[in-house]
């Protein structure tokens, strides 16, 4: 069998959690992006419930950022005591250790951050937090070549964001955030905070989230710590941005297009950032992918999302001859997308869930 790659928007309501499946040849292997909000809960253990085989594997599991429709399900699932159904080969996530390493100052952690660092040392072996980094942050150098992993299975995973900026950027909103509930960087306080509630469930939506109109380019704190990866098997590939700052992605897709000695770069998929949101996704980065399908994860509930200018901002670049838009619910937000005449004039194609479910995977 030949190689092959799928992604999966589960139906995380109006957040992420994205499970990234390749094929080797002999045999299927999977990683998770995010666990979405914590309405998404049981969608995403009935997901892992469902994986194949008699004892599944995730490779990896990925916390891209501490905002609560990315964190929370993530959470949830750690808060269950072990054994659990599902392996786990490795964590990625930047906790208050990593804003110290990139020079923030204090040392500070926002309430689902110091949830997530007290679940990964309580209920993981030593050493699963951030391995293929020694147990430092997952970040993007100054200079020098882009971080890059291999998984088994041959899957290649390039880190292109965050910067040093965007984790010490977070540092206020999560001070913030964190109040005097949880000692910053104490496994035993945040546990003890964690096991107080009788049900886990944010009380302040959105970290570092504000009122008031929205800045041209999102300058929101968490958002710039994402996580974001180029995923390449063979000469399969998937850009996965998670809420990443644009100029942070630009900058360091510069650097591997000059390494590689190219000028844009040709890829299956790409999940759209900040689920459609016009801060996220501009004509800069457009510039420099050529890419036949993008993904969009978001139910369109509380922000409204995929905004217009997003995805009008994706068809004005120069694609492929009418390139798919991919969504894992049919909302209100989205609607318009699925006009056929709209389709035609424009050139793409919408592709949405099949009636009466939710969720969407594309194989390539």
């Amino acid at each position: 069998m030949k190689r092959s790659m799928s992604l999966e928007m589960l139906p995380a309501l109006h957040g992420d959690a994205l499970l990234l499946g390749w094929h080797d040849g002999r045999r299927q292997r999977q990683l998770l992006i995010d666990g979405g909000p914590i309405g998404a809960w049981e969608a995403l253990r009935t997901r892992l419930a469902a994986l194949p085989g008699a004892n599944p594997r995730l490779e990896l599991v990925v916390l891209s950022h501490v905002d609560t429709d990315h964190v929370d399900g993530l959470v949830r699932w750690f808060a269950e005591p072990p054994p659990w159904s599902v392996e786990i080969g490795e964590v990625w996530f930047n906790g208050w250790a990593h804003l110290l390493e990139a020079g923030a100052q204090e040392r500070l952690g926002g309430k689902q951050g110091e949830y997530f660092s007290a679940l990964i040392e309580r209920r993981l072996p030593p050493g699963t937090w951030n391995r293929s980094f020694d147990g430092h942050a997952v970040r993007v150098p100054a200079s020098g070549p882009l971080p890059e992993v291999r998984l088994p299975g041959g899957l290649r995973l390039t880190v292109l964001s965050p910067s040093d900026q965007g984790l010490v950027a977070l540092h206020t909103a999560w001070r913030k955030d964190l109040k005097s509930a949880i000692v910053p960087g104490d496994f035993d306080s945040a546990w003890a905070a964690l096991a107080a509630q009788r049900r886990y469930l944010p009380d302040t939506g959105r970290l570092g989230g504000g009122s008031g109109a929205r800045p041209r380019l999102d300058a929101a704190p968490a958002n710039g710590s994402s996580i974001a990866l180029l995923a390449e098997c063979g000469r399969r590939s998937a850009l996965l941005l998670a809420d990443a700052h644009a100029p942070v992605v630009c900058a360091s897709l510069r650097r591997l297009l000059a390494a590689r000695g190219q000028a844009r770069l040709k890829l299956d998929v790409m999940k759209v950032a900040h689920h459609g949101s016009r801060g996220n996704t501009t004509a800069e980065l457009m510039a420099l992918v050529e890419c036949p399908r993008y993904l969009v994860s978001t139910n369109g509930e509380q922000f409204g999302h995929p905004d217009e200018e997003a995805l009008e901002c994706i068809l004005a670049s120069a694609q492929p001859q009418r390139p798919q838009l991919c969504f894992n619910y049919l909302s209100p937000a989205n609607r318009a997308w699925a006009d056929p005449a709209r389709q035609a004039r424009q050139g793409y194609e919408a592709v949405f869930p099949a009636p009466g479910t939710e969720g969407l995977a594309v194989h390539w």
